[in-house]
């Protein structure tokens, strides 16, 4: 029988966040990427809470949780706020692309606070991304500081990185609409987050925690750079490319996906 979610907010660190759970037993933390929030974690949500028990929320900034005023913030802070809030003392943490540099600082910061870590397609802090990357990044940035929210918005939903996802109209439709109703706040209040210090890069073989990097065949250089290079400094780690998947890869290869995963988490 599929789990129905029960929604939410949480009042952590002068934000209220916005979350879905659903199941029993051992906690599992989904964490969305950038520009998105949890609805694309909805192939995920009820499938693993026959499992876990699951809880998703929207980023600070994305979705249904935005900050009264900008403000200096940490994510991965409010993750650790949030596990409170839940009475969580320990948890399976799982993020995508953003979702998974936030993951991955978090483990370094708080080691006695995760269990198993899953990063897909996931970004890094203190990589260095190409010349190629800057270039699309750079008018998206700049639109959103200006307040043109709506081109940044456009220019993102565009990006090469989500390519894949667009061809397939199973996930097309949800993706776009995901993305579309993105409020636009992280556009126009760059530079608020405090990064790690020293960076997640220089720290990789601190990582403790039994890891699994997910990357999608069809995801862009910069990921598959990334990937490989958790894989080869991170102590516990062990990697999966998802066959005929790009950077989205739980919505463009659920079921793949999803069993990869569970597969991973019970320890086999």
């Amino acid at each position: 029988m599929m789990a129905t979610p029960k929604a939410g907010f949480a009042s952590v660190n002068g934000t209220r966040f916005y979350f879905e759970q659903a199941g029993e037993g051992y906690p599992l933390i989904l964490l969305h990427g950038l520009g998105l929030n949890l609805r694309m974690w909805d192939d995920q949500l009820s499938p693993f809470a026959d499992h876990y028990h699951v809880i998703g929320y929207d980023l600070r900034g994305f979705g249904q949780s935005l900050p009264s005023a900008p403000a200096p913030f940490s994510h991965v802070e409010d993750l650790k706020g949030l596990l409170g809030y839940f009475k969580i003392e320990r948890a399976h943490i799982l993020g995508l692309s953003l979702g998974g540099r936030i993951a991955l600082d978090f483990a370094l910061m708080y080691p006695d606070s995760i269990d198993r870590l899953v990063l897909v397609d996931p970004a890094l802090g203190g990589y260095r991304f190409s010349e190629e990357w800057h270039e699309l990044m750079s008018p998206i940035m700049q639109h959103g500081k200006n307040g043109d929210i709506a081109a940044a918005k456009r220019l993102w939903l565009a990006h090469p990185l989500f390519t894949p996802v667009r061809t397939q109209a199973q996930s097309r439709q949800r993706f776009e609409q995901i993305a579309a109703n993105d409020p636009g706040w992280h556009w126009l209040n760059q530079g608020f987050e405090q990064p790690l210090s020293p960076s997640a890069a220089k720290r990789l073989q601190d990582v403790n925690a039994p890891t699994l990097i997910v990357v999608g065949e069809h995801d862009l250089p910069d990921f598959h750079v990334i990937a490989d290079l958790l894989n080869k400094n991170v102590p516990h780690a062990k990697k999966t490319d998802l066959i005929g998947a790009g950077h989205m890869a739980n919505m463009e290869a659920p079921e793949q996906f999803n069993e990869i995963v569970l597969k991973f988490l019970s320890g086999k």
